[in-house]
């Protein structure tokens, strides 16, 4: 096993300056200040990156506010925490595999949010929720080589190679339909193909018409199961039907 990056690059200057340098030896009248800032969007201005260290709280809250909506503190909390933890222990996986969170962030998006504090640590939501949000993330996409949720190969059961899996796509119910699911499955490809991958694969829930119809879209083809077969889906609700989908990428060829 070895330890990867999983596209979250650290540094000394990616903590805020804020919370390194605050002294607790000597008194300081602290005034919390509360602040009410309007959103303020442009779509021009959307990148899709490899997530970052700094990213990681707002990941998992992009990750539980869209698969478990109906949520309410303090058990919303503790599931963007169970994530992040969750997230943070798989730095770790199998030799000559890959794996990262890709994010779409909206540079001029200044959360609707009351706050106390800095800037870059905001303690408080719009709902009066404990929230760590900087407003900048839209959208998240992980992906890896891993082939955890794909079927074995041979005999011997052998890790499927060449294949990348797309999972835990996510995009802010504000952001939705203005293309930035698009853009983060296109930049999985060419990730993926950079990784010398020849197809990619995800599975999609069959009562989610606008993902089926986002990844038919892309021009991912449904694959049928063989009867009887007991392929590996993912650790969801046995409730939640899934389809399995593939598309084949145009590697460039090399001499």
């Amino acid at each position: 096993m070895r330890s990867t990056q999983l596209g979250f690059s650290v540094s000394p200057t990616s903590i805020s300056n804020n919370l390194l340098n605050f002294n607790f030896n000597k008194q300081t009248s602290f005034t919390p200040s509360i602040r009410c800032r309007t959103m303020q969007q442009s779509e021009s201005k959307i990148v899709v990156r490899e997530a970052r260290l700094e990213d990681c709280w707002e990941v998992a809250d992009t990750h539980c506010s869209s698969f478990f909506p109906d949520y309410s503190f303090p058990l919303q909390f503790v599931l963007r925490v169970d994530r992040l933890v969750a997230m943070l222990s798989r730095f770790t996986i199998p030799n000559g595999c890959r794996r990262t969170c890709l994010v779409a962030v909206i540079g001029s998006t200044v959360d609707q949010t009351f706050y106390i504090g800095s800037e870059d640590f905001k303690i408080g939501g719009p709902d009066g929720n404990p929230s760590l949000n900087r407003g900048n993330v839209a959208g998240i996409l992980t992906l890896d080589t891993v082939a955890d949720f794909l079927p074995r190969k041979g005999p011997l059961r052998q890790r499927r190679t060449g294949i990348a899996y797309v999972s835990n796509v996510a995009v802010r119910e504000r952001f939705r339909q203005k293309g930035i699911g698009k853009r983060l499955v296109a930049k999985a490809e060419a990730q993926a193909v950079s990784w010398g991958c020849r197809s990619i694969a995800l599975h999609c829930d069959s009562n989610n018409p606008g993902a089926t119809k986002l990844y038919k879209g892309q021009g991912f083809k449904s694959i049928k199961i063989p009867e009887g077969a007991n392929w590996p889906r993912p650790k969801t609700s046995p409730d939640i039907k899934f389809n399995l989908m593939m598309k084949l990428l145009n590697t460039p060829i090399t001499t």
